[in-house]
Order: structure tokens, then C-alpha cells, then sequence
């Protein structure tokens, strides 16, 4: 089975080494920066139920010459961008909506 289509992934790793696997749902790429959506994967069902969807917003930086993702500080901006990826998802899911 060719899984061409299959969801983007990328693998960060934190603080203390520890790796961490994401979907990358969304990237913006405006005046204030470049933005990702990222969406934790599990290995556990139950886990992913759990998680209610949460998904994180990271900024990619350029650090030491390589582009690493970290946290938003600014709460402004970080509400900023929440408001814009959720409108971006409802887009995604209503071109989806196949009773339309």
C-alpha cells in the first residue's frame, strides 16, 4: 500500500532529550513569523481520546544556523494565531463535508 498521502510528521526532541512525535496540521507564514499547528501522536488509543485534540502552536526560529520550533511566548499573539488556525481547520473540514 502506498501511503504518498499519508499525514506530515515531524519528530522534536525536548529539553531533557526526550523525543516527541507531531502532525504538522497547519503552518502560517505571515509578517510575525512562520507558525506551525502540531498535533501530538500515540501510540495509545485512549491516549489520543484523552487528549481531546489538543493541539500546540510552535514558532520556527533559526537558531545557531538550523530551524528549530519553540514555544510562543506572547499570549496576544499566541491567541492570534489560535483564532486564525481554528478558521483555517473549519475551512479544511467544510470543504470536506460531503452533505454540501
Amino acid at each position: 500500500m502506498n501511503d504518498e498521502f499519508g499525514a506530515d510528521l515531524i519528530t522534536l526532541i525536548d529539553d531533557e532529550g526526550e523525543e516527541h512525535e507531531f502532525e504538522i496540521l497547519d503552518v502560517i507564514d505571515n509578517d510575525e513569523g512562520c507558525f506551525y499547528a502540531l498535533l501530538p501522536t500515540f501510540d495509545d488509543p485512549q491516549d489520543e481520546v484523552d487528549s481531546e485534540g489538543t493541539y500546540y502552536i510552535f514558532e520556527a526560529i533559526e537558531e545557531d544556523g538550523e530551524q528549530q520550533l519553540a514555544e510562543v511566548e506572547d499570549e496576544e499573539l499566541l491567541d492570534r494565531l489560535a483564532e486564525i488556525f481554528e478558521k483555517h481547520f473549519e475551512e479544511l473540514y467544510e470543504e470536506e463535508d460531503p452533505e454540501e
